[in-house]
């Protein structure tokens, strides 16, 4: 399976690759090792992602920048507002990174 390394700046991975840093830096845990950990973060992320999460979001705001490269969608909205079923978000700025699911099957 492949899977994208996105999910690695998300705040969780970047905890996870500060601590296996750490880790490395201080010889309790093999370089090797800790890259081994952070692709299995990225197929566990992926999974949960598919598989795991069934609600939606509705997203409302002012676009103020748009970008597609390498058949990734960067969205950066001001003033946006987040709406579920049960609650509604207010943020000032928020960025949205997107990429198509289907390039994980090839």
């Amino acid at each position: 399976m492949a899977t994208f390394e996105l999910y690695r700046r998300s705040t969780i991975g970047m905890c996870l690759t500060e601590t296996l840093d750490e880790m490395v830096s201080s010889g309790t845990l093999s370089p090797e090792l800790a890259i081994q950990v952070l692709v299995q973060f990225d197929k566990s992320m992926t999974d949960a992602l598919e598989n795991q999460v069934k609600s939606k979001v509705n997203i409302k705001g002012h676009l103020h920048t748009y970008r597609f490269c390498d058949n990734v969608w960067t969205f950066i909205l001001t003033d946006a507002s987040f709406k579920n079923e049960e609650t509604t978000e207010q943020v000032g700025k928020v960025k949205i990174v997107a990429c198509d699911s289907k390039l994980l099957g090839q």
